[in-house]
């Protein structure tokens, strides 16, 4: 089955697409080209303003809002769902190794 193509205008909220295409004229399509939304890149609508237009993306890790209408001329495939998240869980008991990445506590020389 063929992946679906939508706008980026009509991505619900918090979820995540690969730009397929940018429409609109050569200095429209440029302007955005030049912030991030390129052809094959990962978007993400973060945030949708109280009257649904501008809309919030995450772009490459950079927060972005353009108008509703601009995002009609992107056009997105929807990711597929990212892999479930393991949950941090704390060591057994009586272990003696710390969870990994976690800071070890070291003594400052002359603190009281």
């Amino acid at each position: 089955m063929a992946p679906r193509v939508q706008h980026l205008s009509e991505l619900e909220l918090a979820r995540a697409a690969d730009i397929e295409h940018v429409g609109g004229g050569r200095s429209f399509r440029r302007r955005l080209m030049e912030l991030g939304l390129v052809p094959g890149t990962r978007v993400e609508v973060k945030a949708v303003a109280p009257l649904g237009d501008p809309l919030e993306l995450l772009v490459r890790g950079a927060s972005l809002s353009i108008r509703r209408a601009d995002a009609a001329l992107v056009r997105v495939v929807p990711a597929a769902p990212s892999p479930a998240k393991v949950a941090i869980t704390s060591p057994a008991k009586g272990s003696e190794q710390p969870p990994r990445g976690a800071l070890k506590a070291t003594p400052v020389r002359g603190a009281p």
